[in-house]
């Protein structure tokens, strides 16, 4: 008994060194991927694709138009914590966007991508927030979150982007959704509309505020048109059937984009986190198979009426699991 109950006790520990092993994996996948979608050249074939004021640009002459660096992964979504107060040496207070709580609060549910994208005016401003999902989620419905993000961008922006009563210094607000796996390629732009019930009215009023943006990504990287190139783009990226060469090759020969140092090692850790994580849920797939099959056969000689020692003596397996497995079923 002492030996069985050792073989488990090492059984459990390697299933949980399996499974951190899976998680590091995982979060070092998403963070990867966060700062490819990130580069600005990327962000940039997204705005001409999913914002007006740059449809029918050049990517390349929008990449001036993004400010600063994107923050990635860092910015809280929750109320009070959008926002850092603080100040400077001369005592003026300085509002920005908080990335300086990652540490403090773990768990929080934080925006990907977001950044500021100045106009061609060269005065107004746009927030931008870009986020990327493996699949559609099943837990809740993604259009839901997209709108508790898109307000967070609105509410977040007092103190911070306006202060007081000053609602006319309101920023415009991007949220992009990129959903992989979906079952076809699809591009949505959802947006406040005015419905006239009565007589006609002209309130005034900014109603192009508020923007979402959903894109749909499937598996099969689509052929090179120009209403499928953004879907391309980022299809080649996350693609699990191109390797590391032929992804290069595409994004810098179809859209002349330079790759870096930098980018390629995202893309190449990328790639081969994106190998490990598929072998592993094979395993896991084929071990899951082998289980059932199991149970299924020890299941069938129980009620066929072969005694436990018989049972352990065709399967070869530990008595005590045998038992596990009879009084589950």
């Amino acid at each position: 008994m002492d030996a069985d109950r050792l073989v488990r006790g090492i059984n459990l520990n390697t299933e949980i060194a399996n499974a951190m092993k899976a998680a590091q994996d995982k979060v070092q996948y998403d963070t990867r991927a966060k700062r490819v979608l990130a580069q600005k050249n990327i962000l940039a074939h997204i705005l001409v694709k999913t914002v007006d004021e740059f449809a029918g640009m050049k990517p390349k002459d929008v990449v001036a138009y993004i400010e600063g660096e994107p923050v990635v992964g860092t910015v809280p979504t929750e109320h009070g914590l959008t926002n850092i107060e603080k100040f400077d040496e001369k005592g003026k207070r300085v509002v920005g966007l908080n990335t300086e709580s990652a540490e403090v609060n773990e768990g929080l549910v934080r925006f990907d991508i977001i950044f500021y994208v100045r106009m061609k005016n060269g005065i107004s401003k746009i927030i931008v927030n870009i986020e990327a999902q493996k699949d559609e989620p099943t837990e809740y419905k993604i259009m839901n979150r997209a709108i508790f993000y898109v307000s967070r961008l609105i509410s977040s922006q007092k103190e911070r982007d306006f202060i007081n009563m000053n609602y006319d210094d309101i920023r415009q607000v991007f949220s992009i959704w990129i959903c992989m796996n979906m079952e076809c390629n699809s591009l949505s732009h959802i947006h406040l509309t005015k419905d006239d019930k009565l007589e006609v009215y002209d309130w005034k009023g900014n109603i192009a505020l508020l923007n979402i943006v959903l894109i749909g990504i499937t598996n099969d990287i689509p052929k090179r048109v120009e209403k499928y190139e953004l879907h391309r783009l980022i299809g080649t990226l996350f693609s699990n059937e191109l390797n590391i060469q032929e992804k290069l090759d595409i994004i810098e020969q179809e859209y002349n984009i330079p790759v870096n140092k930098e980018f390629r090692e995202d893309v190449n850790i990328m790639c081969n986190l994106s190998t490990g994580i598929e072998e592993r849920a094979a395993e896991k797939a084929a071990e899951k198979a082998i289980e059932e099959t199991n149970e299924k056969f020890i299941m069938r000689m129980y009620k066929k009426g072969y005694t436990l020692e018989q049972i352990v003596d065709v399967v070869e397996m530990n008595i005590e699991v045998v038992k596990e497995i009879i009084n589950k079923n």
